[in-house]
């Protein structure tokens, strides 16, 4: 399980995303938490992680975590809100809200309308199109 948990971070970029936001600290401020219950993503190359990953948005950052089983291939992330460009994309016949995590780095995570709604992205965050189906 050790592997394989280890082996999917690093094909949807969460391992590349933790060299440089490993979290060291807890969210602070207003938050609102989503996840991992009753939420799917949708990572690189639309890998789905279903009830795996939830999502923090506090004034500073958006923290990523996963459940302790997981954590070999996925330690809990802080990625600041300037490091993160937001857009939407349509993938058959949804649309989604898109993160690209990482100004260098720009991996993507989409995310369900209800999802950014009850993170506060919606309203926080203009957001563009981008129209495509790229990984």
């Amino acid at each position: 399980m050790a592997f394989s948990s280890y082996l999917s971070g690093l094909i949807v970029g969460w391992r590349t995303l933790a060299n440089k936001f490993a979290s060291q600290s807890e969210p602070s401020g207003e938050v609102h938490t989503a996840g991992p219950l009753f939420y799917t993503v949708y990572w690189r190359f639309w890998i789905r992680y279903s009830g795996i990953v939830r999502i923090t948005a506090a004034q500073n950052a958006i923290y990523l975590s996963a459940p302790f089983f997981f954590r070999a291939g996925h330690p809990r992330l802080c990625i600041p809100w300037n490091e993160i460009q937001f857009s939407t994309t349509k993938f058959l016949w949804r649309t989604y809200f898109a993160l690209a995590l990482g100004n260098d780095e720009k991996i993507p995570l989409r995310i369900s309308r209800r999802m950014a709604r009850n993170l506060g992205i919606i309203d926080r965050f203009p957001v563009r199109s981008s129209g495509g189906t790229a990984s």
